[in-house]
């Protein structure tokens, strides 16, 4: 169930909101999860950070590490109570993520230590092969809480 909220309340309740797309394994399927994540964020009236960053760097993980040509990944989100979930699904369910070293000068290799310090709690759940999950839950804010 969607709920209209204005722009400083957030309104939860016991309902299960969810919203679940597939996009191409590609650069532009993830912005596209990215962009399409935080407008649905915006329909339900939670704030959009960190939940727009780990979108980000899930779905990017998706699309680099997880891609196989021909195959899409999933982007699923869902509200119990007061957790966000948040769920990337890719069809390369033998390469499975785990937090490593980068090298100082790298300009990769950091996305789930970002993933780390901004979700509350992270994993991966292997799939039917060859399927893997890579979600976060992020605990959102109490009613009156500043809207972002």
């Amino acid at each position: 169930m969607i709920h209209e909220t204005s722009a400083s309340e957030i309104q939860l309740d016991d309902s299960i909101r969810n919203f679940s797309l597939r996009l191409s394994p590609t650069p532009r399927g993830a912005r596209l999860a990215r962009l399409l994540a935080a407008e649905q964020l915006r329909g339900w009236g939670i704030p959009l950070d960190p939940a727009r960053q780990i979108v980000a760097e899930l779905a990017a993980n998706a699309a680099v590490h997880g891609r196989v040509p021909g195959r899409d990944f999933r982007l699923t989100l869902y509200v119990v109570a007061n957790t966000l979930r948040i769920e990337v699904t890719d069809t390369h369910g033998d390469r499975l993520p785990c937090l490593g070293e980068a090298a100082r000068d790298a300009e990769s290799g950091r996305g789930l230590f970002l993933v780390e310090a901004l979700a509350d709690r992270w994993g991966v759940t292997p799939g039917l092969r060859p399927r893997k999950t890579v979600w976060a839950e992020v605990v959102l804010p109490s009613e009156g809480a500043p809207y972002v």
